[in-house]
């Protein structure tokens, strides 16, 4: 494309599943903080499918942000904010408070301490009961994993060996350590996971 939006070729795939699985796990009004939005796709489709609540983008990465306006400015979403520049690992975030956290597609293109990063900080902006929705891949235990998330992950480590699918188990016990209940799983398609923690 000619202006700054960029294009995942997978959010048109997977964005009315997710939606579909949305709509049960978040308020009804509010602020959703979403995590790594990257292009900004998702966001401006969920902003579109709930005008109840409001949508607070945010990426480490200068094209992500200037994509996330982009598409927000083409669909002219009022719910949404413009988008922050945001480190998951960073002690402070620039959102001290949220009624939601998404994140999408981050885990398993990220070191592990982005996930650590992502829990902790969730909790930080997260009242009692709110929901931390994860959408990805993710390795169970006695589940078979797919082939193609075999060589997903494959793909992956050669890009970069601290990237990876992650083992479930392993999230589970981190959300747990950060606060978090045990999470509630909704078997997605192309062998993705929409993974639910709550703040306790």
């Amino acid at each position: 494309m000619t202006d700054d939006r960029l294009q995942a070729p997978a959010t048109l795939r997977n964005r009315d599943a997710i939606l579909d699985v949305l709509r049960g796990v978040l308020p009804p009004v509010g602020l959703v903080l979403e995590i790594a939005s990257g292009s900004g796709e998702h966001v401006v489709h969920f902003a579109q499918a709930l005008p109840g609540l409001t949508f607070q983008p945010t990426d480490p990465d200068a094209s992500a942000l200037r994509s996330i306006a982009a598409w927000t400015a083409d669909v002219s979403a009022p719910n949404i904010r413009p988008p922050l520049m945001l480190d998951v690992t960073a002690n402070d975030w620039p959102v001290v408070a949220a009624d939601a956290v998404l994140c999408i597609n981050m885990i398993h293109i990220s070191p592990w301490a982005a996930t650590l990063g992502l829990l902790r900080g969730a909790a930080k902006v997260l009242p009692v009961g709110a929901p931390l929705y994860l959408y990805g891949p993710y390795i169970q235990t006695g589940v078979v994993t797919a082939p193609s998330n075999e060589a997903f992950d494959a793909s992956l480590k050669a890009r970069n060996p601290a990237w990876g699918i992650r083992h479930l188990d392993d999230v589970a016990a981190s959300a747990g350590d950060a606060g978090f209940s045990v999470p509630s799983i909704t078997t997605m398609p192309a062998n993705n996971l929409s993974v639910v923690f709550r703040r306790e």
